[in-house]
């Protein structure tokens, strides 16, 4: 009842609510005074027939006619008796039948049950929370990275203006909070001077709004921001951005820098000292059909196959592992070692088509892979359906890319790879299947806007697909932990660890680590600060070595789990 009454009393604070609660005294007391009156009119009548009745009475037969019940017990034999109590029933039947729960409803109920969804709203987060990482800008690339963070440990508070749609997102296990983005009490309630970290994820001028007040309200915080438009860099940054990416130019050129080229064929990931990451499609090379064991990648090059991709499926080679066609390697070595690799993939193989790769899609992210394999010396063309997105020199076709006289126009029949970035990934599941059925043959490497359709877009042909929420997420995890975790791609980490007690004079065969953790250890650094890059099996562990892995998240949490975190200062 204590409960019951404070929620009334809170509603009656309320400046729509009052006004509301007066409304609904207005109609009550209307009530009140019919039924006053009716009673009074009841005694006159009955007198008038010689009956007398006490004035509980007079109430009780009221209130039995107005609200239809009429137990009979009671009733008026005069015509003018019956006359006034078929009044009665017809105003109990409006007002009582009809207007009183319309009033309730409309005047207090409803205002009631919008109270308790405002109270459901987060506004603030508790007093002394601190390491969290706030998201500016409630859209799909800020609620994948919010998932993201909390499989790495993080919490990531979503920002939102509107009401309705913070609470859906309660609703479904995301930590948000309703606020302005332009206000500084907004950023205290955030908590933000204990925040790790602000991702601003709005649009440009928002954005900048966004980063000035949190620049004030924390002057030592780091904050990253996204950028569409590519004048809107320095503005961001004059504002207090401690970072800014344009995220849709960085995939443009990571799924550029993912075509076979006759003298490139693996894309580097990871370039840390001396050691190398790369992925590596095996297409078109001597490899296909090979296992990692009859392949001697290791014994003729150096290098360490520390994971496979097979159609968006990521997992640890075993020595009977099989190159497919559709095989995509994740190798680690030196750059000699490297360099023996890419010369490897290319003996034997046929000759690569030699027209140019084809980008399907002339946005932002289509836009900037075309000028990324133009500055690399390879030949493109873009095909779109808008001519005014035409730049100086790049070569377009415009014209239907789901029409086969546009695809043969622009050169798919000799094209060795075609790139789909358009932002709708239907249209690109659609092109996917189109060209793998045109060109079984053709490198399909694809853009996908939501990370749930990667898998869908390696079904639908692509060999490979990179995805803008895994892009941001990455950036942001890098950020977050610098010189700790280095994000490879699509969940890949690159990571350390120490080498614990039960690892110290053990040797790396005999050590269970990649048993335990899903994990390839792919370099180790001694005491001496001696980096081995691929360290032989018979390696022994010493006291305060330091050992590099590469693996997913989960694998990532058993590492720091079986063998602790590395808090040195030397970076990946």
């Amino acid at each position: 009842m204590n409960s019951l009454f404070s929620q009334i009393l809170s509603l009656t604070q309320e400046k729509n609510a009052r006004g509301n609660m007066a409304i609904l005294g207005r109609f009550l007391a209307l009530l009140i005074l019919m039924i006053v009156a009716y009673s009074q009119l009841f005694h006159h009548l009955m007198a008038v027939e010689g009956r007398e009745y006490s004035w509980l009475t007079g109430l009780y037969w009221t209130l039995t006619v107005m609200s239809t019940l009429g137990f009979g017990d009671i009733a008026f034999t005069s015509d003018s008796g019956k006359i006034f109590s078929i009044v009665v029933l017809l105003s109990g039947v409006i007002f009582f039948l009809i207007m009183l729960p319309f009033v309730f409803i409309q005047y207090f109920y409803a205002p009631w049950l919008e109270l308790q969804k405002k109270r459901r709203i987060p506004r603030s987060l508790a007093e002394g929370t601190s390491g969290h990482i706030i998201l500016v800008g409630v859209n799909p690339l800020s609620m994948n990275l919010a998932e993201e963070l909390a499989a790495y440990g993080r919490r990531g508070i979503l920002l939102g203006n509107d009401s309705p749609a913070i609470l859906n997102l309660v609703d479904h296990g995301y930590e948000a909070v309703v606020g302005e983005h332009d206000d500084a009490e907004t950023y205290r309630n955030l908590r933000i001077g204990g925040a790790a970290m602000l991702v601003a994820m709005d649009s440009d001028v928002r954005n900048t709004n966004t980063v000035f007040n949190a620049r004030g309200a924390a002057p030592g915080l780091p904050i990253l921001s996204r950028v569409e438009q590519e004048a809107s860099i320095d503005i961001l940054e004059l504002a207090g951005a401690t970072r800014v990416f344009q995220f849709h130019s960085l995939l443009g050129e990571a799924l550029a820098r993912r075509v076979l080229h006759a003298g490139r064929r693996a894309g580097v990931l990871k370039h840390f000292e001396n050691l190398i990451v790369v992925e590596a499609p095996l297409m078109r090379t001597s490899l296909v059909g090979a296992t990692l064991r009859s392949s001697g990648l290791r014994n003729m090059t150096g290098v360490n196959v520390v994971g496979i991709w097979d159609r968006g499926r990521f997992h640890l080679p075993s020595p009977d592992s099989v190159f497919g066609p559709d095989t995509v390697i994740v190798a680690a070595g030196t750059s000699a070692q490297i360099e023996a690799l890419e010369e490897l993939l290319a003996t034997d193989a046929p000759p690569l088509p030699q027209g140019a790769t084809i980008i399907l899609g002339g946005g932002r992210v289509g836009l900037a892979a075309a000028l990324y394999l133009k500055n690399h010396d390879s030949e493109c063309v873009i095909v779109d359906k808008n001519h005014h997105r035409a730049r100086a020199g790049v070569t377009y076709v415009q014209g239907n890319a789901a029409e086969l006289e546009v695809l043969e126009q622009a050169g798919l029949r000799s094209a060795p790879s075609v790139l789909i970035t358009t932002r709708d990934d239907d249209t690109n599941i659609y092109l996917a299947i189109y060209c793998r059925r045109l060109r079984p043959d053709i490198q399909i490497i694809s853009r996908a806007t939501y990370e749930r359709n990667v898998g869908i877009l390696h079904a639908a042909g692509a060999d490979l697909v990179l995805s803008l929420a895994s892009l941001v997420t990455n950036t942001v995890i890098n950020m977050l932990s610098p010189g700790k975790v280095a994000m490879l791609n699509e969940g890949l980490n690159l990571f350390r660890c120490m080498a614990s007690e039960t690892l110290i004079g053990k040797k790396l065969s005999d050590s269970g680590i990649r048993d335990a953790t899903n994990c390839s250890v792919v370099a180790v650094r001694s005491k001496n600060d001696e980096l081995r890059i691929n360290p032989e099996p018979d390696y022994v562990f010493s006291t305060d070595d330091t050992f590099y892995l590469i693996g997913d998240s989960s694998g990532q949490a058993r590492c720091y789990e079986l063998y602790g975190h590395d808090d040195g200062e030397s970076s990946i």
